[in-house]
């Protein structure tokens, strides 16, 4: 059942997370203004097809999924190039974790998200596989094998 939220909770909702939206679509796409356009997108549909929320991580939830679905679409596009070049204006405080983060975002694609997710965003793999819309096992797999690849390419650098 879908229902039609108002424009402050619209804002509320974009303050509690449209930085998380922001650094998921960020994490898939590589280019700030491709993952710009993904969070309006996002809390678009957020204002006009938001179903009725459980609590509020019901609601990070769904706009996680939509955002990533939004992602996928975007590469899936014949105009879309399949390697980019990061800007440097991505977050990353710490000048320590930018060797990290580096390496995360030079991950293939299938390893990145469940990366991301895991670790940057707190989530788990039960949640994980429910907003990629993957079996959990798969999840698990893939954070392992981005876990390997990561620890090879940390390894190496130093």
């Amino acid at each position: 059942m879908k229902q039609a939220i108002s424009t402050q909770q619209l804002e509320d909702a974009y303050d509690a997370y449209g930085t998380a939206v922001y650094r998921l679509a960020m994490a898939f796409l590589g280019q700030c203004a491709d993952a710009e356009d993904v969070t309006q997108e996002t809390f678009c549909r957020l204002l006009y097809r938001a179903p009725i929320f459980t609590d509020e991580n019901h609601q990070k939830r769904w706009l996680l999924q939509v955002a990533a679905n939004l992602c996928r679409n975007q590469l899936r596009g014949f105009w879309r190039k399949r390697v980019t070049q990061l800007e440097d204006t991505i977050p990353a405080i710490v000048p320590e974790e930018l060797e990290a983060l580096n390496a995360v975002m030079a991950l293939p694609e299938q390893y990145k998200l469940p990366i991301h997710l895991y670790y940057y965003e707190g989530y788990s793999v039960t949640e994980i596989a429910e907003i990629l819309k993957m079996g959990k096992s798969a999840v698990k797999m893939r954070l392992k094998r981005g876990r390997e690849l990561l620890k090879m390419e940390l390894e190496g650098a130093n």
